[in-house]
């Protein structure tokens, strides 16, 4: 039995199905209302639990958050494939489910990918967002990320815009 709290480890073929679940709930609370509903319940329906089995046997790095044995966000991370932003890391997606929000969970995990970064020789980061998606805009500024970039997404026919941000190098 452990006594930590928070837990932040390497996502394991065991974690799949609360990876499908997170996704799930943290996209229907940050994107309800952003996206248009089919939209994102196609977006949703694509990534249950054989996706992240998929992902883990590709090589993909996922950190997962457990708060008292319970799985409650991760990060999806690697090298930057932003062009341009002289950064040499990517946080490709951060969640938690909304109940752990607004905790200090997500500031953790977040800290925790970019040491994970910065261990492998790649210690500018860069992460991008949904523009109209503001309590992530709102998280990266807290963090002290830096708008850096513009750029766009289809999804749906429509034209989403994109704020990329960046931590140039891991404040010690």
């Amino acid at each position: 039995m452990t006594t930590d709290l928070i837990d932040l480890r390497a996502a394991r073929t065991a974690d799949c199905e609360a990876l499908a679940g997170i996704h799930s709930e943290a996209w229907l609370g940050a994107y309800r209302g952003v996206l248009h509903g089919v939209d994102l319940q196609k977006m949703i329906s694509r990534r249950g639990s054989s996706w992240w089995r998929g992902a883990l046997a590709r090589g993909v790095d996922i950190k997962i958050l457990s708060i008292a044995e319970i799985p409650a966000g991760y990060a999806t991370y690697g090298p930057c494939r932003l062009r341009d932003t002289g950064m040499d890391g990517e946080i490709y997606e951060l969640y938690l489910k909304p109940e752990y929000q607004g905790l200090g969970f997500g500031r953790a995990l977040f800290q925790n990918v970019r040491e994970t970064l910065s261990a492998k020789s790649m210690p500018g980061v860069a992460v991008q967002v949904l523009s109209a998606n503001e309590p992530a805009r709102a998280f990266y500024k807290a963090v002290g990320g830096k708008l850096a970039a513009k750029s766009w997404y289809r999804i749906g026919g429509r034209r989403l815009e994109l704020s990329i941000y960046a931590w140039p190098q891991i404040s010690t």
